[in-house]
């Protein structure tokens, strides 16, 4: 057993603006002084219902702007809440707004900045998504995407141009992959974001392939941000359209940690592919969806996965770093990571770390679970130094670990 992976891990839920892109922000917010503010809007309607809420909000301007000039009738007015027809509209209204604090671009003119970048990728069985990283074919994607096709991949661009594809590198530890497809250039790369900027309701939006549906786009916002996520068992929470891997083959059990939650829709098929900011960056690689059909999803920090794609391009392999113990889920009053083994000559036995030990804290992330680090440990690079806070008879302590390559 590896002395950096849980005993027993759990298993559920998972998971182009100009030369300088502008920073991300989000939607525009109706003025309270023009209109109360609407009752909370249901997901499955959500851009439908910002229409709406833009529209009256454009009326309520239209008409105060009439009333102050002594003009005539608008579009519609506010009274009790309700919109009321007067005379027929002569402005139609805007698309919902993503906003900076210099410029304003509409969810529709970010989906058509992106959607060129992101692509659909076909094996024998099924569709998942990519995200183009090159004019001259790479693209990036997850693991479970491409493993177990046979490197028989072909990919279908935003144009409806196809082309066939083979593999650069995988990593089933973070669940990324890297492709090339054959044949083509001038490709739309991706603009990269810092997902390390993300704040919880930061506006995004998902763009993938969702049961083969390619193009497709959803909005919504970032639920939460530094989840850890395990995910894998046959296939549970990854998302795999019908006959995606075939055979009945029980996919290898993944835990990742630091990853974004969001409640913008993504389905199978979505794997793979882009959540981006309002400013069209990308920030996350949709990867996997919470079970039991709660819409949850989960993305790989963009941070993460530029670190591994470009291990991956460079020497088709990705360097791990390993803490050096063996776990299990804490019981009783302290929640957290229980020791159970210590690997000799190990960063944790370096760093003083003992059998019994219940980790509580490892770098700015409070443990819940073996999980928890395991997750963490898989983002961290060698040589960082990570502070691990623990407790030992009571007593809480912290310790500085240095990471080491897993060999």
């Amino acid at each position: 057993m590896d002395a950096n992976e849980p005993s027993e891990p759990r298993t559920g839920g998972w998971s182009q603006f100009g030369a300088t892109p502008p920073s991300a922000g989000g939607f525009t917010r109706p003025n309270p002084s023009i209109m109360p503010p609407p009752p909370p809007p249901r997901r499955a309607g959500f851009t439908l219902t910002r229409k709406a809420i833009a529209g009256l909000a454009l009326a309520a301007v239209a008409a105060l702007s009439a009333a102050a000039l002594g003009g005539g009738a608008v579009g519609a007015y506010i009274a009790g809440g309700n919109a009321q027809p007067v005379a027929a509209a002569t402005t139609s209204a805007p698309s919902p707004v993503f906003h900076t604090a210099s410029d304003q671009y509409t969810i529709a003119q970010v989906a058509a900045k992106v959607q060129p970048s992101v692509v659909m990728i076909q094996g024998q069985t099924g569709e998942g998504s990519g995200v183009v990283l090159s004019e001259d074919g790479l693209i990036l994607t997850n693991n479970h995407v491409v493993s177990g096709q046979n490197g028989r991949l072909s990919v279908k661009f935003n144009d409806g141009k196809t082309a066939s594809a083979t593999l650069v590198g995988t990593d089933p530890a973070t669940d990324l992959a890297v492709i090339k497809a054959e044949g083509v250039s001038g490709l739309a790369k991706v603009a990269l974001g810092d997902s390390d900027q993300l704040k919880v309701g930061d506006d995004v939006l998902a763009i993938g392939s969702p049961l083969g549906l390619d193009g497709t786009v959803t909005s919504g916002i970032i639920s939460a941000l530094d989840r850890t996520v395990t995910a894998g068992s046959g296939g549970q929470g990854q998302q795999l359209p019908p006959g995606w891997g075939g055979q009945g083959q029980a996919a290898e059990p993944t835990t990742l940690g630091g990853m974004i939650q969001t409640d913008a829709a993504i389905n199978p098929g979505n794997s793979g592919g882009a959540l981006v900011n309002a400013a069209g960056e990308l920030v996350g690689i949709n990867s996997a969806i919470a079970a039991d059909g709660v819409n949850l999803g989960f993305a790989i920090p963009v941070n993460t996965a530029k670190h591994v794609s470009d291990q991956l391009i460079s020497k088709g392999k990705v360097t791990h770093v390993f803490l050096g113990v063996s776990l299990a889920d804490a019981t009783g009053e302290v929640s957290g990571a229980l020791i159970r083994q210590v690997t000799p000559g190990s960063p944790a036995e370096k760093a003083g770390l003992k059998q019994g030990d219940v980790i509580t804290k490892i770098g700015q992330t409070p443990v819940s679970g073996g999980d928890t680090v395991v997750g963490q440990v898989r983002g961290f690079k060698v040589g960082q130094q990570v502070p691990v806070t623990y407790q030992r008879d009571g007593e809480e302590s912290t310790v500085t670990v240095t990471m080491q390559e897993q060999k």
